[in-house]
């Protein structure tokens, strides 16, 4: 009988986002060298509250995306594709700011999609994948 094939282990990493067990999903999931961090809105996990404006919700879904990329060993730095996706396209420029801080010593392949989203309150959703640093 032939060995079995055995793939890169896989880790999955919580957020505490409500949707994450109602839509069967996890924050992210690391498989072998790769991040893949789940579409990211800008809502407190904790009390639920969503910012009104985008530049807020940006900001938090990127704190959000941060936070999953430390748990699985990466940064900013190693997010290879980014995918922004926005209701209104018009609320893209005012996040520029705020994705040149995170993004801008290591800017990444990206699209923008325009979309609605599964509140509609909420203004930006964010997917990155990441490559774990080589080791040393």
């Amino acid at each position: 009988m032939p060995a079995e094939k055995t793939g890169p282990a896989v880790r999955r990493i919580a957020s505490g986002s409500p949707y994450e067990g109602q839509a069967a999903y996890c924050r992210a999931v690391v498989a072998g060298e790769w991040v893949f961090v789940s579409g990211t809105t800008g809502q407190d996990h904790a009390g639920g509250e969503i910012p009104e404006s985008v530049v807020d919700q940006c900001r938090l879904s990127l704190a959000h995306i941060e936070a999953a990329l430390k748990k699985a060993g990466a940064s900013f730095r190693d997010v290879v594709r980014v995918r922004y996706i926005l209701p209104d396209r018009a609320d893209f420029a005012p996040c520029w700011p705020l994705l040149r801080e995170a993004f801008g010593k290591a800017p990444p392949a990206a699209t923008m999609i325009e979309a609605g989203l599964i509140d509609p309150v909420m203004k930006i959703e964010i997917e990155v994948t990441a490559r774990l640093p080589w080791p040393g």
